[in-house]
């Protein structure tokens, strides 16, 4: 598995405890959203943890990334999404990895998370 690969499976690991979280948070209002801290916070206790083989990891993180970004703060939840549609990229081909091309898209996306959360 490449470094980055594995930075990438690190942050979704920082990304799913916190699923009951906002839960709780967004109620049933279903659109709310949670605010920086909050969004921050969620993505540092997530214990998301993909598995399998690198395709089906990939699409399961892009799978949790499409899931959690519309419960964050925009701010956090953006880049997320960007992120989903780099991994849903790289489960559609023929390996599942990321390129490198890929792996400097998120991490352009991993600095502007990381511009709010510390």
């Amino acid at each position: 598995m490449p470094e980055s690969r594995t930075g990438v499976v690190c942050f979704t690991s920082i990304l799913s405890a916190g699923a009951a979280v906002a839960l709780l948070l967004g109620g049933c209002a279903g659109a709310s959203t949670m605010d920086v801290k909050a969004s921050c916070e969620f993505l540092n206790n997530d214990t998301f943890k993909p598995d399998g083989n690198q395709q089906h990891q990939s699409t399961q993180i892009a799978a949790h990334y499409h899931d959690i970004a519309g419960k964050l703060a925009p701010e956090i939840g953006e880049p997320i999404k960007v992120m989903a549609g780099i991994m849903d990229q790289a489960a559609a081909s023929s390996l599942g990895a990321t390129t490198q091309q890929q792996q400097q898209q998120l991490k352009v996306q991993f600095d502007k998370i990381g511009q709010y959360c510390k």
